[in-house]
């Protein structure tokens, strides 16, 4: 049992469980609190989401929905990932996916790009926005949270300002795809069929081949053994041979780039229009924290946790109004995100009590010897005896 305990995919499921539960504890008092009537129907309306309709086709269309933001959100969770691997908190990851919506919506409404020119243009913007993070990691010895979060404010306003040119006439939101650049909508696959859903695209599929490609990077390459090698012991990397400095720019354009990708994911769908007189950046890139270290630090896992946190962030949204107000949906999602973070925490109290485990058993199998030993010494000694009288 304390074999299969060890396990660390075992550790991560265990721990992500863990906090899943308790955050759903937590919020289910704090619905008791609020109004004790509608706490239990919350909850289960957070945790059903789609399955909640009776027929198939709108829990379909609903299902597809979750999808299409899953996506971007597994983007910006990968982005986190890689950073967190090579010793690297890429908070700036919000600001890179925003940079991604800005390059690829100005390409598409502004210069009529297609869909894929779209995308690669999101991929430099988000890299080059990681690649300033790098160089100051790298060469300045700026920690890379702080100029990552002033980075955020930079890229929201600066994309305010490059779309304002793309507003529609008396509004604050850009043009809609539809009609002004449908060349740049990305394609379905005939996942829009199959899911009912007009917004499902080939962002689903790709963003999950992506996050294969992130894994075998990672755990199955000397590039990628190199990156986690720095991120353990940069002084040690160096005197081995590796190009740190290198190593760090290197990583943190790699994660600005699928951030960037995790924006024109979302917006090349169409599904909504850019804000120019927004004031916050949006959660997406944050919330790809959570995912990241819900997922155990895994990119295989970090699919299924975005999906998670995306699907109770959609239920939120269906929970009865006449008993809460309507930001209640967010506060019952932000519980439950806030408490993914403690995964790490978790895992450590786990292999800690494992460790306890081990050591009380060896030293009752120490007194155990002990003990034997101490019933064997008088019988030796009598027959020691016996042998002299003769």
């Amino acid at each position: 049992m304390k074999k299969f305990l060890k396990n660390n995919a075992v550790q991560s499921l265990i721990a992500s469980l863990l906090c899943i539960i308790l955050g759903l504890l937590i919020g289910y008092i704090v619905l008791l609190f609020i109004n004790p009537d509608g706490a239990w129907d919350a909850i289960l309306m957070v945790l059903k989401n789609f399955l909640k309709s009776s027929l198939a086709k709108t829990r379909t269309k609903l299902l597809g929905a979750t999808l299409v933001r899953t996506a971007p959100l597994l983007m910006c969770g990968l982005s986190v990932l890689f950073a967190y691997k090579v010793g690297l908190f890429n908070i700036g990851a919000a600001g890179q996916y925003v940079a991604g919506v800005c390059a690829s919506l100005y390409a598409a409404l502004a210069w009529g790009w297609g869909w894929l020119p779209c995308i690669l243009f999101a991929v430099v913007a988000g890299a080059a926005l990681g690649a300033i993070v790098g160089f100051l990691k790298s060469y300045c010895n700026v920690n890379e949270v702080i100029s990552g979060i002033m980075l955020n404010w930079i890229a929201l306003y600066t994309t305010n300002m490059i779309l304002m040119s793309q507003k529609q006439q008396a509004s604050h939101y850009t043009l809609k795809l539809k009609g002004n650049a449908d060349q740049a909508i990305l394609p379905t696959l005939g996942l829009d069929k199959l899911l009912k859903n007009e917004r499902a695209s080939i962002a689903i599929p790709l963003a999950i081949i992506l996050a294969i490609i992130v894994y075998v990077v990672l755990f199955r390459t000397r590039f990628g053994y190199e990156l986690r090698a720095t991120g353990n012991n940069r002084n040690a990397a160096k005197y081995a041979g590796m190009a740190e400095k290198r190593n760090i720019i290197l990583t943190l354009v790699i994660a600005g780039g699928l951030a960037g990708i995790g924006g024109a994911m979302l917006y090349l769908t169409d599904i909504e229009q850019w804000s120019v007189t927004q004031t916050s950046v949006p959660g997406m890139g944050f919330n790809g924290i959570a995912a990241t270290f819900l997922g155990g630090l895994n990119p295989i896992g970090t699919i299924f946790s975005s999906f998670f946190i995306q699907h109770i962030t959609d239920g939120g949204a269906f929970v009865d109004t006449t008993y809460y107000c309507s930001q209640i949906s967010d506060l019952i999602s932000s519980i439950i995100i806030y408490l993914c973070g403690f995964v790490l925490f978790l895992k450590t109290a786990i292999n800690r009590g494992i460790a306890r485990s081990e050591e009380r058993e060896a030293l009752r199998e120490k007194a155990l010897a002990a003990q034997a030993a101490q019933t064997a010494k008088p019988e030796n000694v009598s027959a020691n005896e016996k042998g002299g009288e003769k």
